[in-house]
């Protein structure tokens, strides 16, 4: 039976303008919302709660840096196993709260329901006055990442083989490139985070803008099918390259330029499901 991209599917069934970047852009609000589910994007075996309401919290704040916007509230459900304990859920809750506050934004609400598992959807809102989209790749634009990639597949298959991995590891604890987006935006034509991997994510793009490309460097499997990453792809004209550059040395935010776009070569990269 050939696989179908559920989530595209889905997608496609339901009919809004507002569909197509990380968050929904209305006047200069942003609305954006992730799911964080036990046993699809961790194990509790894995983390402790602290963790989980920490990477709950970042991955969906992600998707408001990623536009270029600054979090302003989140809406938090959380489906609640009967065996955690009100400690746990303390640990849960004040984590999510103290992240949410390193970028500015408070949680104003939500809903708890009872659950075998432990799930938790976040709702942020933020705003911006010049948001970053998808859409807006030109041929012979440059697309570039941030940071190195590859850490949190390495680490995963690490857990997945009964070992520790280090309590800095980006599978716990994404980076999260605001002062980097906010800088470097009047530069910058499309950009999105990478969550569901290199190739995965810029084959979006490029659907997105019904483009092609050429790529510039070779990126192996280890890297370009690493999900949860939460660095930023980024596309640009080849002129802002440098002032790029100094944005990325300025604000410590490595960034690599893997390809150019090419309406011509119409290839899509390799693209596999991360989630287990």
């Amino acid at each position: 039976m050939e696989k179908i991209d559920k989530e595209a599917l889905v997608i496609s069934k339901i009919k809004s303008d507002y569909i197509g970047d990380d968050g929904a852009i209305v006047d200069e609000y942003i609305y954006s919302m992730d799911a964080f589910f036990e046993d699809t994007h961790f194990k509790r075996e894995w983390m402790n709660m602290a963790q989980i309401g920490r990477k709950a919290m970042l991955v969906n704040l992600s998707d408001a840096i990623a536009m270029n916007a600054k979090p302003l509230y989140a809406l938090v459900t959380l489906a609640l196993p009967k065996d955690i304990t009100p400690t746990q859920i303390d640990e849960l809750t004040s984590s999510m709260q103290e992240c949410a506050s390193e970028f500015s934004c408070e949680i104003i609400g939500g809903d708890t329901i009872s659950s075998d598992k432990l799930h938790i959807s976040v709702t942020i809102i933020s705003k911006s006055s010049n948001p970053l989209k998808r859409v807006g790749l030109k041929d012979g634009d440059l697309l570039a990442y941030t940071g190195f990639l590859g850490e949190s597949k390495r680490d995963l298959e690490r857990l997945f083989k009964g070992e520790k991995i280090d309590k800095n590891s980006k599978f716990y604890e994404p980076v999260l490139r605001a002062d980097f987006i906010y800088q470097a935006r009047e530069y910058l034509r499309v950009g999105m985070d990478i969550s569901d991997g290199l190739f995965c994510d810029t084959n979006k793009l490029l659907d997105l803008n019904d483009k092609g490309l050429e790529m510039l460097s070779d990126i192996s499997d280890e890297i370009g099918l690493s999900g949860e990453e939460y660095e930023m792809l980024i596309g640009f004209e080849s002129k802002y390259l440098a002032k790029i550059k100094q944005i990325s040395i300025k604000t410590n935010t490595p960034i690599r330029v893997f390809a150019k776009i090419d309406t011509k070569n119409q290839d899509r990269l390799k693209c596999n499901s991360h989630h287990f």
